[in-house]
């Protein structure tokens, strides 16, 4: 029980929210399933969840366009610290707080808590691992939020970062203009660590800035490539491909 408790401590902190979702619409299974994890572990939490926009009633609007979300609906992964797994969860990404909400079972009612912001916690929704990171943006600003690792390579590995903004509603001025509803418009970036370096920089879909992060000895065939394959490097599955070359 001792261990439980300490393991608690480690892997959550969170404070209780309530059972509805903030504007945004939660989705349940119609069964309750148990997440794995021991009550003790898991209800073990101190901390607070969603303060970022929590001076704003902005979650509160159903008129919103869009959503928070990368999806509404709660879904099952496995919890680890590092490489060892510890239990099973439900979660949803909170992608405008950059926040991992998740729950013991998926059932209407159940608490939503946060998971705690601990590099070294991690989930695995469909095999893939999604953790909180500090890396350095296209313009140089060092911050930190949750990515999903897409390559892990002997060279290079290559992360994916969505994020949501939120933007306030326009008020129509005259009739030949029309009102702006307040909207979440959900953005996709990428990012890449080289093997045995702490930073990890973004990568920009043009190709010429990719290539800059590139080592010298790799440019000419990485270039090549890129020509030869006609890549599209907005594309997910396109970037992923040129970063497995890089690890060939």
């Amino acid at each position: 029980m001792k261990k439980s408790f300490l393991l608690a401590f480690t892997f959550f902190s969170a404070l209780a929210m309530s059972g509805q979702t903030t504007g945004q619409l939660a989705t349940y299974n119609s069964t309750r399933g148990d997440g794995g994890v021991t009550d003790a572990m898991y209800n073990y939490t101190a901390g607070s969840i969603g303060e970022k926009y929590s001076e704003k009633d902005i979650l509160d609007d159903d008129n919103i366009q869009g959503s928070p979300y990368t999806s509404n609906t709660f879904s099952p992964t496995p919890l680890y610290y590092k490489d060892e797994k510890v239990g099973n969860i439900f979660f949803r990404y909170n992608a405008l707080n950059e926040e991992i909400e998740i729950m013991k079972a998926n059932v209407e009612g159940e608490t939503i808590r946060s998971l705690a912001r601990d590099k070294e916690l991690n989930i695995r929704p469909n095999g893939k691992k999604m953790s909180f990171k500090t890396f350095v943006t296209s313009k140089n600003r060092t911050t930190n939020g949750y990515l999903t690792e897409l390559v892990n390579g002997d060279k290079y590995d290559l992360f994916k970062r969505i994020h949501v903004k939120y933007t306030a509603a326009t008020a129509s001025q005259n009739s030949f203009v029309k009102a702006i509803p307040a909207r979440f418009t959900k953005f996709t970036e990428f990012y890449m660590q080289k093997k045995g370096v702490s930073r990890m920089d973004e990568v920009l879909s043009k190709k010429g800035k990719l290539l800059k992060l590139v080592d010298a000895s790799e440019k000419e065939s990485a270039k090549q490539f890129l020509k030869d394959n006609d890549l599209n490097l907005k594309e997910e599955s396109d970037m992923i491909k040129f970063f497995e070359f890089l690890n060939q």
